[in-house]
């Protein structure tokens, strides 16, 4: 079955990290530097949901620099690196520190006093615009790179494309890269569309060839997944183009997917961690008296069970930084210094149904009050026939009572702005067929539906404004039935306008060649501003749900015992969450053999 295939190959991927950790000692006249890298970070210094108001258990620069001093300790010849993403993600930078970027940022001061010796620029850096970046990395004690991103004199946006390391005696270039596709997401920002953004492989290369001989070790951050992102064909942006046209490179950190990855390619050695300070990556190159590279391994280090460093927390900014943030939530965000105010609303009930399996969101199977509220702004605010919109997090929720920033946070965790884009009816259904890939294909006997794991769940858009049908018997492209606008048949040639956020727009509907039109409104504010606005105005409100579209063509076979007993195995833990992947009355017999013995 497959998810026993999963099970072992799990315990096969524990064994390779196993067999890949550094040997204890060394051979006289050899000498072994560790590299230390992180990436996605996203602004998350003290291991803290802001939205949810509590600690987190498993991530954190904290949690990072706690290992990062252990690990300097057993090597002083250590190597810090930062692979971009780096200050966007919480609300303490996104809603306080990235809208005041004259003042000390706490994510710099945490990354200074952490002695980081490079950070290439990854593209959330670029989400205030070039003056905003340049204003907090230039608070930075160390390079910022960034070899493929140039001004319209050919200078690089952050002086330096790469940087020579030295450790005893041993010189290490480290050269950074961005996914050039920052203009499909951040095109409007200012200064953005006055850069150039070239393949990352060209940006390698050119480095490369400044650096001659020089080095001896050739490291890239890339802040790129190992496949192209839109670029299939040219691979502009990926970071597998970048090893094939340029076999000198040793070491290739990856970012931007938040994926695992730690492999060998040929002689590179390959690694990529999760965000939020979730994992470290940790590589250990060894040469020989005559510097020359004999030996290298990689090793992906999970925070779940390090303990934060108190250090971090206790830098005088980052402390009063958090501390800022949780009063500028829980006061609704309403002080000019963030400092707190009243609620920003209530509510008379929460707005998300119970998952009925435990981890699979009921939010993404069904149409919920959390995706009606947010498409019912969208389509207020922007005059819009259809809206489209995401539930970017499976937990996303508005409770009953009382709401604070942190809730619309929760719900809306982007500072995204609102476009009215012209589409037809044909190309409304092509964008809903390409959101609809994110289910995979549901099987006779299957008890519930999954999710394709190559389809992260923030792709996921549901739509409002017209009735649909998510056919999951049928294959991809092929799923969207039976759509309806103001009562009759959507047609193929009508003429609509759609709401939708402005990264969807660019990196979907421009970057899949969903739609030719252009954008012909664009909000002064944020959606997250537009839901703050419309709480302050209809409080309390209650969840409301109009049920216009729902998922067919699937037989969950809910009068089967055997699926209550599947399902009550794994909401007590017993079973893993079938999130990708769908579990089967064919396999009943199998799945309870799990249950513990009473």
């Amino acid at each position: 079955m497959k998810h026993l295939k999963k099970a072992i190959a799990l315990m096969m991927s524990l064994l390779l990290v196993i067999l890949l950790l550094p040997a204890a000692g060394i051979a006289e006249g050899e000498t072994r530097i560790t590299i230390l890298g992180t990436s996605d970070l996203h602004g998350n210094i003290w291991g803290f949901s802001y939205e949810d108001n509590k600690e987190t258990a498993n991530n954190g620069m904290a949690r990072l620099y706690t290992y990062i001093k252990q690990v300097r300790e057993e090597n002083p010849n250590t190597i810090l690196l930062d692979n971009g993403d780096t200050i966007q993600g919480t609300i303490m930078t996104d809603d306080l520190y990235n809208k005041t970027p004259d003042e000390p940022h706490p994510v710099m001061a945490a990354m200074n006093f952490m002695a980081f010796d490079a950070m290439t620029l990854g593209n959330h850096e670029f989400n205030w615009g070039i003056e905003t970046m340049h204003k907090i990395i230039a608070q930075a004690d160390f390079p910022v790179l960034s070899a493929n991103v140039k001004d319209a004199e050919g200078k690089l946006v952050t002086g330096k494309g790469w940087v020579m390391i030295e450790r005893m005696g041993i010189k290490i270039a480290v050269i950074g890269v961005v996914t050039p596709n920052v203009p499909l997401w951040d095109g409007g920002k200012p200064g953005i569309e006055e850069h150039s953004y070239v393949s990352g492989s060209v940006g390698v290369t050119e480095a490369i060839a400044e650096i001659g001989d020089s080095a001896d070790l050739i490291v890239v951050c890339a802040h790129m997944g190992m496949a192209a992102e839109f670029d299939e064909e040219g691979g502009a942006d990926s970071a597998q183009r970048i090893l094939d046209d340029n076999p000198q490179v040793n070491v290739l950190l990856v970012g931007h997917y938040h994926m695992s990855l730690g492999e060998k390619q040929g002689d590179t050695l390959i690694a990529g961690v999760r965000n939020a300070g979730r994992e470290i990556a940790r590589i250990d190159v060894t040469f020989d008296k005559d510097k020359k590279l004999i030996d290298g391994k990689v090793e992906i280090v999970d925070m779940a069970e390090v303990e934060p460093s108190q250090e971090i927390r206790d830098i005088p900014l980052v402390k009063e930084a958090h501390e800022k943030t949780i009063n500028f939530i829980q006061g609704g965000g309403s002080g000019e210094d963030g400092e707190g105010g009243t609620p920003l609303g209530s509510t008379t009930a929460r707005f998300q149904p119970e998952n009925e399996i435990r981890g699979l969101p009921q939010g993404k199977l069904q149409d919920t009050a959390v995706m009606d509220l947010i498409n019912m702004i969208q389509l207020q605010n922007s005059g819009a026939d259809v809206s489209a919109a995401a539930l970017f997090k499976d937990t996303s929720d508005l409770p009953e009572g009382n709401i604070n920033y942190g809730n619309v946070f929760d719900i809306y965790k982007f500072d995204n702005t609102l476009y009215r884009v012209p589409v037809t009816g044909k190309e409304l259904l092509a964008y809903m067929e390409w959101s609809a890939e994110c289910y995979n294909q549901w099987q006779e006997g299957d008890i519930n539906i999954s999710f394709d794991p190559e389809y992260p769940g923030y792709l996921y858009d549901m739509f409002a404004g017209v009735d649909y049908e998510i056919d999951l018997s049928q294959p991809k492209g092929q799923r969207i039935k039976n759509v309806m606008f103001r009562g009759e048949p959507l047609k193929e040639d009508e003429q609509l306008t759609l709401a939708v956020n402005n990264y969807r727009y660019s990196s979907a509907l421009k970057g899949k060649n969903l739609i030719e039109g252009k954008k012909e409104w664009e909000s002064s504010n944020s959606i997250r501003d537009m839901i703050v606005a419309y709480l302050a105005e209809r409080s309390p409100i209650s969840p409301q749900v109009d049920n216009n579209w729902s998922i067919v063509g699937v037989d969950l076979n809910l009068d089967d015992p055997r699926r209550d007993e599947i399902i009550t195995l794994i909401n007590e833990g017993v079973l893993e969450t079938p999130y990708d992947e769908s579990y089967n009355l064919n396999d009943y017999e199998e799945l309870v053999a799990a249950k513990p013995a009473a």
